[in-house]
């Protein structure tokens, strides 16, 4: 969608349930190997008990949003503001939806407020998105 095709409030969604598998190959992406995320024993005495899921795996799930749906292919990712508000664990299935908040047509420039969600409908990130929406 062009800026001139996006209208306050659209929204976009995608979900992912997120596996084991998912976090050891993020880990072994990006080399973030910290044992909250792949060290069973050493996570469940910390204070959440077991494995956790990289925050930033989630806010993946965003990028999906914008560059495949809201805008949409061409958007160009500019920045991202992010809170993590709870654990993603495996087997969670993270809804993450992009709403349109702001159109800066002068300056082809979208923000949109962004959220995470788990599948008991907890907010497990929040944030805003600052995107360029494709020319045409």
């Amino acid at each position: 969608m062009t800026i001139q095709q996006l209208k306050l409030g659209d929204s976009a969604s995608h979900s992912k349930t997120i596996s084991e598998t998912d976090v050891y190959l993020f880990a072994g992406i990006t080399g973030d190997l910290n044992p909250a995320h792949v060290n069973e024993s050493v996570a469940s005495a910390s204070r959440f008990g077991g494995r956790i899921a990289h925050g930033i795996l989630s806010a993946g799930l965003i990028s999906a949003v914008l560059a495949m749906q809201l805008p949409g292919p061409g958007t160009i990712y500019l920045g991202q503001e992010l809170k993590f508000t709870r654990p993603v664990r495996f087997g969670d299935t993270v809804t993450a939806t992009c709403t349109v908040s702001e159109i800066r047509a002068e300056k082809n420039i979208v923000k949109l407020d962004t959220v995470c969600t788990n599948q008991a409908g907890e907010v497990v990130l929040q944030g805003m998105a600052t995107v360029m929406p494709p020319q045409q």
